[in-house]
């Protein structure tokens, strides 16, 4: 038999079909859908990278990669290939992004021998409808997709692979570099030193309580003879204060306005991540984890497997005019007709957006929350929630409402009261946008009683409030998403890699869900926008992000645009290799003396960051673990030691935490001179009648945590979960425990099972 005619014959053998994942989970929903003659098998994520022992990528061959198997892929690839034998057609249906694009490319390589039998299919949401209307009109690959994952690709391994052995060399062993994460870092190092540099500036402002009848309200003095008032001391506010005083106040105009405050759009990944990190304390990470397993499939009694939203990973607004249609029905039916906006809410994404992809929402109206929550874990119900209050308040009418303006005249002063009433709450019914930080919005309820030009106001109070100006805030996990996309940096998939990269490194740390760069992060930043000034540089990592899009819109060949960022690179390089300061080699002199022999000790660097060690090395190896405070300089701790806030309150010098044979504990950072310790308290009172000590934290002989009073031997009360000094709201217990499952996630809840309060429940 010749070879085509094998060929044929082995053709005719073949037949149903094989379906190539991503994720098991996402496989199993799938195979629910497909039903027989369909068999859904899993990449479990990419099979194929540039080796991580090398470079991988070919800088004089127009930058040509070097894809090796994954380590641990191997028999997944060879079962894939044995299960393409057996079937007539192959479907790649791996997430509908450039990085799902690329895995589905790297899948058709290995089963090139089959390419006119390779189809792409594209899921925006996992449900049944939806997954047989894409198996019906496949396509194939999308090549400017995948050279857009590519490039990028290439770009971050050239300089990760290139500028971190100079780290090594020039400041310490096991550094590593990113293209994108240097720029965030870039951005906390600089939010920091603003915050170090800012002074204070003090400002007053005076607040009259005026009565009208029996109605207080509360005018803020604004002007004195038409100038607005700028009040810099406490003496030019008593001055004020005591002009006013005497005077008569008169309603000199009164303004009335109606209002309207529109709905947010739906969820895209940046402010799903933005508000699940203000409202829900999730972590980026954390936020598209949940959501991925929302997306791919979640086993509901009513329906089995099913995916609750549609797919996490995009910028776009879209939301389908079939959906938006059916919503808006929903919500005429649950909410009323006034409720239902006439024309439909219509939302304008940014232009970078890929408008294939719709905004996240759910996949159903009829999977309501309340249908669900049995069938989610806490985490899955919280965001879960959250999606669909988002999506529904987007497709609602505005709240509306009555604002009041009252100009109030007094001599040469002028003073204004403001006033709002909601009229009618629209979207407000179902979701109101969390916010960074806690203080009114300008719409709050604030009734004013009845008034009109004219009216003479009684002085009930006069009310001087000192202020200072404010730095910037230190960056959340929210607010530096919103400024990574505010400027053009990194995409929906990259965000929670960022974050998460930056603070792995050591070169950021959260302290009170705060971005502080370590003193290794400000030290490798000011290295690199030194010598690699256009790495770190954020309208210069904007536009190699268009690029990339223009690269996926086949505008411009992926080549090109490495090649336009390598060429200057690469001179940085060379110049940095000589030029580039040695910090391993720098030694910073201190006054601080060593105890051993007398001489001072040097800040260093080392493996595990700076550290002090004496001058009189070798001879004397003495070296102390240290911290650096605004106020006092550096301090000395001992090693195993942490600083805290807390100063003794015999001598005033900074507590430390250190671990003894009970426990941690508190102790002065001047030992030996001063020894007072403490127990770490958690701020909770003994709940015991008649026993005045404070739950503390300690450890067993077997070497567990648990919490005691302080109290014990008098007092025996323990528990093994920590407590939270917060009042129960259900039932009055006077604190709360955080509870950790086997998955290692916490919960906040009340101690008495018979409440049964949990945090984040309704």
């Amino acid at each position: 038999m010749s070879p085509k005619a094998k060929s044929a014959s082995a053709a005719a053998a073949r037949e149903g079909s094989l379906v190539i994942v991503e994720s098991p989970s996402k496989a199993k929903t799938l195979s629910r859908y497909l039903g027989r003659g369909m068999r859904v098998m899993a990449s479990v994520g990419h099979v194929k990278d540039l080796p991580k022992s090398s470079l991988g990528v070919d800088t004089a061959h127009d930058f040509k990669p070097e894809y090796v198997t994954i380590p641990g892929k191997t028999k997944v690839l060879s079962e894939i290939r044995s299960a393409a034998k057996s079937v007539s057609r192959i479907y790649l249906a791996s997430d509908p992004d450039r990085e799902g694009e690329a895995i589905a490319w790297h899948v058709a390589e290995e089963l090139r021998a089959r390419k006119d039998d390779i189809y792409r299919v594209l899921f925006n949401e996992i449900t049944q409808k939806a997954v047989l209307q894409a198996m019906q009109s496949p396509g194939r690959i999308d090549m400017d997709k995948v050279n857009a994952q590519q490039a990028r690709r290439v770009l971050d391994r050239i300089v990760g692979y290139q500028i971190s052995p100079l780290l090594w060399k020039k400041v310490r062993r096991g550094l590593s570099a990113g293209r994108v994460q240097s720029v965030a870092v870039r951005m906390i190092c600089e939010r920091e030193k603003e915050i170090q540099s800012f002074r204070p500036e003090e400002y007053w402002s005076i607040d009259a309580t005026l009565m009208s009848g029996e109605v207080p309200c509360v005018a803020r003095l604004t002007k004195q003879r038409g100038q607005t008032v700028q009040i810099n001391d406490a003496d030019q506010a008593t001055r004020i204060v005591e002009a006013l005083r005497p005077l008569s106040y008169r309603v000199a105009n009164v303004e009335k306005k109606a209002r309207k405050r529109n709905p947010p759009p739906p969820f895209i990944t940046s402010t799903l991540q933005q508000d699940a990190a203000r409202k829900l304390r999730f972590t980026s990470k954390k936020t598209m984890a949940v959501a991925q397993q929302l997306y791919e499939g979640v086993e509901t009694r009513a329906e089995g497997a099913v995916g609750l939203i549609t797919y996490m990973r995009t910028d776009s607004v879209r939301v389908s005019p079939d959906f938006q249609q059916e919503t808006l029905q929903w919500i005429e039916e649950a909410y009323g007709a006034v409720y239902r906006p006439q024309p439909p809410n219509q939302y304008k994404s940014k232009a970078s957006a890929q408008e294939a992809h719709e905004a996240i929402r759910p996949t159903g109206l009829h999977r309501h929350p309340d249908r669900v929550r049995a069938d989610l874990t806490r985490d899955q119900n919280l965001l879960y929630k959250l999606i669909w209050e988002r999506f529904i308040a987007s497709q609602m009418t505005p709240a509306q409402y009555d604002v009041t303006q009252v100009e109030v005249a007094a001599g040469d002063f002028l003073l204004r009261i403001s006033g709002a009433v909601l009229k009618f709450p629209g979207f407000t019914t179902v979701y109101t946008e969390g916010r960074e930080e806690p203080g009114p919005t300008g719409e709050e309820e604030n009734t004013l009683p009845p008034l009109a030009v004219g009216d003479i106001l009684a002085l009930r109070a006069l009310n001087p409030l000192q202020h200072f100006t404010q730095p910037p805030p230190r960056y959340s996990e929210a607010l530096l998403i919103h400024d990574l996309e505010v400027h053009g940096i990194g995409r929906p998939s990259t965000y929670a890699a960022i974050l998460s990269t930056i603070e792995a490194r050591k070169y950021v740390e959260k302290k009170e869900a705060r971005f502080y760069p370590t003193p290794l992060g400000d030290t490798v930043n000011g290295l690199l926008t030194v010598h690699f000034p256009e790495v770190v540089d954020i309208a210069f990592t904007a536009r190699m992000e268009k690029e990339l899009d223009n690269v996926e819109k086949g505008e411009t060949p992926w080549v090109e645009t490495v090649r336009g960022f390598y060429e200057p690179f690469s001179k940085n390089l060379e110049k940095a290799q000589g030029e580039m300061r040695n910090v391993k080699l720098e030694e910073i002199p201190t006054d601080i003396a060593c105890e051993k022999c007398g001489k001072t000790f040097s800040i260093k660097w080392g493996r595990f960051g700076r550290f002090l060690a004496c001058s009189g090395y070798p001879e004397c190896k003495n070296t102390k673990e240290f911290v650096e405070t605004t106020e006092q300089g550096i301090k000395i701790v001992e090693k195993e030691a942490q600083t805290t806030d807390e100063v003794c309150e015999k001598c005033g010098k900074p507590l430390v935490i250190k671990t003894g044979r009970f426990g941690r504990f508190l102790a002065c950072s001047g030992y030996p001179e001063c020894k007072m310790s403490k127990p770490i308290s958690t701020g909770v009172a003994c709940p015991e009648p008649n026993c005045t000590g404070m739950i503390s934290e300690r450890r067993s002989k077997q070497g567990k945590v648990f919490y005691g009073c302080t109290q014990y031997p008098n007092c025996k009360f323990a528990l093994w979960d920590r407590p939270v000094p917060k009042t129960c709201p259900t039932c009055g217990a006077p604190f709360l425990i955080e509870k950790r499952d086997r998955r290692g996630e916490i919960t906040t809840r009340c101690r008495l099972k018979e409440c049964g309060y949990e945090e984040g429940s309704s």
